[in-house]
C-alpha cells in the first residue's frame, strides 16, 4: 500500500509536465507581494507592471475599500448558502439594478466570475439541435460554454463577415426550427482589437438570429460612461445578451449578464452556475457597485482620458498601429523565443507576460502588453526603450 497515493497517478503527471516544458509551455504561478498596482514587488523585487487589466486604476481605489469596508459592518462577509436558498443579500440586489442603470437594459443578473457568467447562460439558452456560431478567436469560456450547451458548432475566421454570414444561412437552412446564437466578444483580450459589430448586428438580424456579447474588455474603456463598443458604435439595444467583467476595469470582481427581465428571470431559473453557486460576498457586491458609479462619473471620463492619452503616447514611441483597446500584443510567434523575451524584460525590471498555447493558437506567441490610466509618462518610456533594446 502506498500510504502518499496512487504512484501511477504522479507518473502520469509527471510525464505530462515533462511534455509541457519540452514544448515551451510550462507555467508556474507567482504572487506579487502587495497590491495591484502599476508598480509591483514581487520576490522582494519592485518592478513596472504592463499586464494588468485594471484598465483605470481602480483595483486599489480608496472609495471602493471604503464600501467594501461599509458593506462587511452591514452585512459580514460570508453569504451563508447561494441565492436561491437565503445567499441573496440586498448589496447582490443593489448591484444587479446598478448594472442595469449603467448598461441601460431592463435588468441585469450578477455572476461570480465571467467563466460562470458564460458557462451558465449559453447552456442555458441552447441546447442539442440548435446552432452556436462563434468567432474563432472567442474566450474559451465562451468555447468551453458552447460545447456544454449540446448545440452544432460553426466557428468563423476571426471578424470574417462574409463567412459569417455563410454560416447563418447554412444554419437557418439545415436546421430551420433551430435557436441560433452568434458568440462574440466587442474587444479580443489577446488580439486587443475590436469586433465589426454594426454589420454584425445587422446580419444576425437579417437571419433571425441572437448575439451574445462579451464586453469585458471594453466595459469601463470604451463608449458613453465606459458602456462598451456596443454603445459607442450605438448598436446595444439590439444585441439580446451582453455579457461583462467586474473584475477589469471596474477593478473589482465577478461578472454579469445584461439584457431583458424575461433573460434575467430565465436565468434565475436556468443557469446552473448561478444556481449552484454559493453568492459572492457582500462586500464584494458592494465594491463593485461603487466601481460603476465612479466609471460612470466624471471621474471615470477623466480616468478613461489618462489611458487613451497613455495609449497613444506609447504609439509614439513604437512601431505599432493606433490601439483600439487598452490591449497591445507583441507578436513573436515561437513560444520558447516569447518566453525569453519576457525572461529578459523581467531582468529589465517589467513585468510582461509571454501569452502562449493554448491562450493563443500554436506558433503565434506574443507579448501582451497593457495599459492603465496610472502608468506614467516616464515608465512608458521605460517600457518602450527596453522593447527596443530586446527586439535589437
Amino acid at each position: 500500500m502506498n500510504p502518499r497515493g496512487d504512484s501511477s497517478l504522479d507518473k502520469f503527471l509527471l510525464s505530462g509536465l515533462e511534455d509541457i516544458e519540452s514544448r515551451g509551455l510550462m507555467r508556474k504561478l507567482s504572487a506579487l507581494d502587495g497590491p495591484q498596482q502599476t508598480r509591483v514587488t514581487r520576490n522582494g523585487r519592485e518592478l513596472w507592471n504592463f499586464t494588468s487589466n485594471d484598465y483605470l486604476g481602480l483595483a486599489t481605489q480608496t472609495a471602493m475599500k471604503a464600501a467594501d469596508k461599509a458593506e462587511c459592518e452591514r452585512s459580514g462577509f460570508g453569504t451563508g448558502a447561494s441565492r436561491l436558498i437565503c445567499g441573496t443579500l440586498a448589496a447582490h440586489e443593489e448591484l444587479d439594478s446598478t448594472i442595469a442603470e449603467f448598461k441601460q437594459t431592463p435588468a441585469a443578473l450578477s455572476f461570480s466570475s465571467g467563466y460562470a457568467a458564460a458557462m451558465g447562460t449559453i447552456p442555458a439558452l441552447c441546447g442539442a439541435g440548435d446552432v452556436i456560431i462563434l468567432d474563432k478567436l472567442s474566450h474559451a469560456c465562451l468555447v468551453d460554454a458552447a460545447r456544454l450547451s449540446g448545440a452544432v458548432l460553426r466557428v468563423f475566421p476571426h471578424n470574417d463577415l462574409c463567412k459569417l454570414e455563410s454560416h447563418l444561412k447554412w444554419a437557418r437552412a439545415k436546421h430551420p426550427g433551430a435557436k441560433i446564437l452568434v458568440v462574440a466578444e466587442s474587444i479580443y483580450s489577446m488580439d486587443g482589437d475590436r469586433a465589426p459589430l454594426r454589420e454584425m448586428v445587422e446580419l444576425k438580424e437579417r437571419h433571425g438570429a441572437w448575439l451574445f456579447l462579451d464586453e469585458a474588455h471594453a466595459v469601463g474603456v470604451i463608449g458613453q460612461q465606459g458602456r462598451g463598443l456596443a454603445d459607442e458604435v450605438g448598436v446595444a439595444a439590439r444585441v439580446e445578451i451582453q455579457m461583462g467583467t467586474l473584475g477589469k476595469a471596474m477593478g473589482s470582481h465577478g461578472a454579469y449578464i445584461a439584457g431583458s427581465r424575461a433573460l434575467r428571470n430565465y436565468l434565475i431559473n436556468r443557469a446552473r452556475s448561478f444556481i449552484f453557486s454559493t453568492s459572492p460576498p457582500a462586500p464584494v457586491a458592494a465594491a463593485s457597485r461603487k466601481a460603476i458609479e465612479i466609471v460612470a462619473s466624471p471621474e471615470g471620463e477623466s480616468l478613461r482620458a489618462r489611458l487613451w492619452k497613455n495609449l497613444q503616447h506609447l504609439q509614439s514611441l513604437l512601431p505599432i498601429n493606433a490601439p483600439a483597446s487598452a490591449i497591445l500584443p507583441v507578436l513573436i510567434g515561437n513560444e520558447t523565443a516569447a518566453v525569453e523575451t519576457s525572461a529578459r524584460l523581467l531582468e529589465k525590471g517589467f513585468l510582461v507576460p509571454a501569452i502562449r498555447f493554448p491562450t493563443v493558437a500554436k506558433g503565434s506567441a506574443r507579448l501582451r502588453i497593457t495599459l492603465t490610466s496610472a502608468h506614467t509618462a516616464s515608465g512608458i518610456e521605460s517600457l518602450a526603450e527596453a522593447l527596443q533594446e530586446c527586439a535589437a
